[in-house]
């Protein structure tokens, strides 16, 4: 009997690690996406920042603004931000 007393242990030992890193990963996998690289499987590089950042505020404001604006305008705003994207990277490809 103590052989498989102590194979019953072991194995409620293993899940009681197993269930231990699920409730890790569980809860680091809301904000790990921020620093894995957008190589390997990460967030976008225009992806909006987390709600409630300083930065999620500004951009929702700056989201609010462009809606609000003539769709003349709004299409005008959106190539002179590309053509000053295009300039600053030398219009070079990457």
């Amino acid at each position: 009997m103590p052989k498989s007393f102590r194979s019953v242990l072991a194995l409620i030992a293993l899940a009681a690690g197993l269930c231990g890193c699920g409730t890790v990963n569980e809860r680091m996998s809301a904000e790990m996406g921020d620093y894995i690289p957008r190589w390997a499987g990460g967030l976008p590089a225009d992806a909006p920042p987390r709600p409630g950042t300083a930065q999620y505020e500004a951009w929702m404001k700056e989201r609010e603004r462009k809606r609000l604006l003539p769709a003349a305008d709004r299409e005008k705003e959106e190539q002179a931000q590309k053509g000053a994207t295009g300039s600053a990277s030398g219009g070079a490809v990457r």
